[in-house]
């Protein structure tokens, strides 16, 4: 087996739990904001600016744009209210559950175009309180706000915007230092980050849907990675002069390679995992590896999928600007589980349903191939995807990918109309075309010696709680 070096340093640097520490409950004091331009299903772009005072009051900036670069701005959304933390989360491990109220939410329209855009939205979906929201040809008044919702007058217009702040009902603070990029500098820098609940991918479903899942995690003012060019302008915005992203080049779809998670990765239905992909552009075929957890820090592994297929010629997408469209075609998958609750289950799956009946143990890989797949964990085979793709480089000059975010109902983008419109937490390239290798990456998960002096599994603690969250599992 030949190793990447890259490759093998950032999965493991992942399985080390990268020294994060995250404190329950979260101490939240102090202002938080996004690294870059984010991308919500719809598509919806925009960056976010919040503010959680000591008191347990917030005042959050939400600013909207026409563009995927968030260069062009539409319209910003000032939001006040309050946020009482409970207890820790029995769904999602290591999020802390949390009530809010609003008090009040304003907008302010950055062109004429936003203004009667978004108020016909209001005039047309809305009740009768919000039906002469603006009136038909109301002149564009530069830095007017206008309010949308108002707990005093219990007023409430934003329904039509798809607005919601379930966000804030589930939370999360990591905490962890970051070497200094500068060669003359020695020591780490703590970053500080705030991830806070998922928005439902399907737009009807978002505004009472309640997250189990995290979106981008925003970053603290004080304690975050530099250099972040957006960091600052963010910050130092508000609704009347939105933050305007400085200009990024436009990078060429290119997949060929090796990437790797960035984060250990939390997924709807909890779900913890890193991804490892090879891309093999000679022939348009790819391989991945999902490593499976049952806890925030992906230190304690439940199952590895493996799956290779091929991938069409990639497509702009007319609907995500930035995005590029491709087809995956799932033709073969492997399972290794890795903890005995993984083993009961599919030992007790339906006969001819994943793999060889009642021959699974721990450790051991098994092709799924023949069985069509794996019904217990959700897989079929052969199987059609129909992907959203997008690269970037970051502040470090690293090439990053982003994948389609997956179905927060579980299910597979198996079907064009189901094609994704938002992103998953990026992966990074760890080796390039040149470099690739198809051997299968298995990492050494450090346990208890058995009795023959070999690693053992650990048993989990939280067996329990990981058989109700496998009833709900998907491929991803």
């Amino acid at each position: 087996l030949r190793w990447e070096p890259r490759c093998r340093q950032q999965l493991r640097h992942l399985q080390d739990g990268a020294r994060i520490a995250a404190r329950l409950p979260p101490r939240l004091e102090g202002r938080w904001v996004s690294t870059g331009c984010e991308v919500r299903p719809g598509p919806e772009f925009l960056t976010r600016s919040y503010l959680f005072y000591a008191n347990r009051l917030f005042k959050a900036f939400q600013f909207y744009y026409w563009d995927p670069s968030c260069r062009d701005p539409s319209y910003t959304l000032v939001i006040k209210g309050k946020l009482r933390l409970r207890q820790a989360s029995w769904i999602t491990r290591g999020a802390t559950e949390a009530d809010y109220h609003l008090h009040k939410v304003g907008i302010v329209f950055h062109s004429q175009k936003a203004m009667r855009e978004v108020s016909s939205w209001i005039n047309q979906t809305s009740g009768e309180g919000c039906r002469g929201f603006l009136p038909p040809g109301r002149a564009w008044a530069p830095g007017a706000l206008y309010e949308l919702l108002s707990a005093k007058t219990e007023r409430d217009c934003t329904a039509a915007l798809g607005f919601a702040m379930h966000e804030l009902s589930l939370v999360r603070v990591e905490r962890h230092y970051q070497p200094l990029l500068q060669p003359q500098q020695s020591g780490s820098q703590l970053v500080e980050e705030l991830f806070l609940g998922d928005i439902h991918t399907d737009w009807l479903e978002r505004l009472h849907y309640r997250p189990t899942g995290y979106q981008r995690p925003m970053q603290s003012a004080v304690h975050h990675v530099h250099p972040c060019p957006a960091c600052g302008i963010i910050y130092r915005a508000d609704e009347h002069h939105p933050p305007i992203l400085p200009a990024r080049a436009q990078l060429p779809m290119q997949l060929s390679g090796s990437w790797v998670s960035t984060h250990c990765e939390v997924r709807p239905a909890v779900l913890f995992l890193t991804r490892y992909f090879i891309f093999h552009g000679n022939n348009h075929t790819w391989e991945g590896f999902y490593y499976h957890y049952s806890d925030p820090l992906c230190k304690q592994p439940t199952f590895t999928i493996y799956a290779s297929g091929h991938y069409s010629q990639g497509i702009p997408s007319s609907k995500v600007r930035g995005g590029t469209e491709l087809a995956f075609k799932v033709t073969q998958a492997r399972v290794t589980p890795m903890d005995p609750v993984t083993v009961m289950m599919l030992n007790s799956s339906e006969p001819g349903s994943c793999g060889l009946e009642s021959s699974w143990s721990a450790g051991v890989e098994q092709d799924i191939t023949a069985t069509n797949g794996c019904l217990a964990l959700g897989i079929k085979l052969p199987h059609t995807e129909y992907e959203l793709f997008k690269t970037e480089q970051d502040t470090r000059d690293r090439s990053l990918l982003y994948i389609g975010e997956r179905p927060t109902d579980g299910s597979s983008p198996d079907s064009p109309d189901k094609r994704p419109t938002s992103y998953q937490a990026p992966l990074v390239q760890c080796a390039g075309a040149s470099e690739e290798f198809p051997n299968y990456i298995s990492l050494r998960y450090s346990g208890r010696k058995d009795a023959n002096g070999n690693e053992a599994l650990k048993p989990l603690p939280v067996a329990f709680l990981l058989l109700i969250a496998l009833l709900f599992l998907r491929w991803d």
